[in-house]
């Protein structure tokens, strides 16, 4: 990556429908000095705290403190190295103050932090917060969860559909805090090209909201459209943990720079013939053509033997230059998520199905927002319905996605009253004193 690349950003932390107080904690900090840039690089993180009361919402705060501070500190190292440090130093700070106080004890979070550097995409992670990449029509999810399921995905003794199917999803393995030392999984340097986007999350999000839909909002929206809009279906499905997103676009390369700078993988490069491969090839080839000729003009043992040598050469050749190609995933289908070392890859092209499902969310949230009258900004309502009819019918499927996610977000303002109104209701019964919630009335 370039530090003439611009960054687009954003981040949402919401606390849910089913939990008291928020736990999650994010990080976003971009260079604003060229220097700082090439020792370090932009750094955004997010930390899911787990524990009873305010534990876990202390855990994660600790964490998002504290990984920051160190990783910029020690920006004299390489960028793994710093962010390990950072990551284990926030790990010992956890573990200290929980062992100074007995309700804090055993307190802990998860951690995933990605670092956009000059050497690349760099990765610190632990527990079951995610990072992903959207290149393309593919999400790649480039971190592996530290749960019980994907332990036992990893060890191989059960199919994966028993896994999923049987075992709880939120067993931790692995966190920041309960322990004196933790190990950090590393992952990258990746080449980061433009136009990549990012996505760093909790649990959250992921528990309601698959790989696919993660990558058709995030690719086509801008990052804080998108962050909404996320927000909002996992809510809407269920919002039983907090949630948090950060999402990551990469700029072009300005045309100022050469377009030998566009980094490319090490698999891409290596995904095709270079010049010596072919040559070598070619010399197999004729030198294959020449035995045969021999044979033709009744040169049959000189033939034969120049024939088996050559055919034993090619096939040295062959397996020495498979061995040097990158390893693939068996299924490389965009259709359906695959397990791969254990990470997943799933489709981010946009489909219709995906669209009517979001048109039938809106449609119900419509429906019921005139049947209790929630305060909605219909004319605004109104207008984005209106352009995602427009959109549809054009068959302009990244348009309708961004209109019908600004449907949604203006009626999900009347879901969040209407929770409001309800709590308030629950807590003071009849004699509840009046709210602006209360008094408001549907435009």
């Amino acid at each position: 990556m370039r530090w003439e690349q611009q960054v687009q950003y954003a981040s949402l932390s919401d606390i849910g429908f089913r939990r008291r107080n928020n736990q999650d904690s994010s990080v976003v900090q971009i260079c604003s000095e060229r220097d700082v840039w090439n020792r370090s690089g932009h750094l955004f993180m997010v930390a899911d705290g787990m524990g009873g009361h305010a534990v876990g919402e202390l855990a994660s705060k600790i964490a998002a403190d504290t990984v920051p501070h160190v990783f910029f500190k020690t920006g004299d190292q390489p960028v793994a190295d710093a962010l390990k440090t950072a990551v284990e130093f926030a790990n010992a700070a956890i573990y200290e103050r929980g062992s100074q106080n007995r309700d804090f004890e055993r307190m802990g979070t998860t951690c995933s932090a990605l670092v956009l550097s000059p050497a690349g995409a760099v990765i610190g992670h632990v527990g079951d917060s995610r990072v992903y990449r959207i290149r393309g029509s593919r999400i790649d999810q480039l971190t592996f969860d530290h749960s019980l399921q994907w332990e036992l995905l990893r060890q191989g003794k059960l199919p994966a559909e028993d896994i999923f199917l049987h075992e709880p999803r939120h067993v931790i393995t692995r966190s920041l805090g309960p322990e004196p030392q933790v190990n950090v999984d590393l992952e990258g340097p990746y080449p980061v090209l433009p136009g990549d986007t990012y996505v760093i999350c909790s649990d959250g999000l992921t528990g309601h909201v698959n790989d696919s839909e993660i990558g058709q909002v995030a690719d086509r929206l801008p990052p804080g459209d998108a962050c909404r809009l996320l927000v909002h279906l996992a809510n809407l499905r269920g919002g039983s943990d907090n949630i948090t997103v950060v999402i990551i676009r990469v700029g072009e390369l300005p045309e100022h720079l050469p377009e030998l700078d566009r980094e490319l993988s090490p698999a891409a490069e290596q995904s095709g013939l270079s010049w010596r491969w072919l040559a070598t090839f070619w010399a197999v080839a004729v030198i294959l053509v020449l035995s045969v000729s021999l044979v033709l003009f009744g040169k049959l043992v000189a033939g034969t033997l120049l024939a088996g040598g050559t055919v034993i050469a090619l096939t040295i050749i062959v397996m020495v230059w498979a061995s040097r190609q990158p390893k693939t995933p068996k299924n490389t289908s965009d259709a359906e998520t695959l397990y791969w070392r254990p990470y997943r890859s799933a489709s981010a092209q946009m489909t219709r199905k995906f669209l009517s499902h979001l048109s039938a969310i809106e449609a119900e949230l419509q429906r019921t927002a005139i049947e209790e009258g929630w305060p909605i900004d219909w004319a605004a309502h109104e207008a984005a319905f209106a352009e995602v009819r427009s959109a549809l019918q054009q068959k302009q499927y990244d348009q309708a996605l961004a209109a019908l996610a600004r449907s949604i977000d203006i009626l999900m303002v009347g879901v969040h009253v209407q929770r409001k109104q309800t709590a308030h209701a629950a807590r003071w019964g009849k004699n509840a004193p009046s709210t602006d919630e209360n008094s408001k009335q549907p435009g």
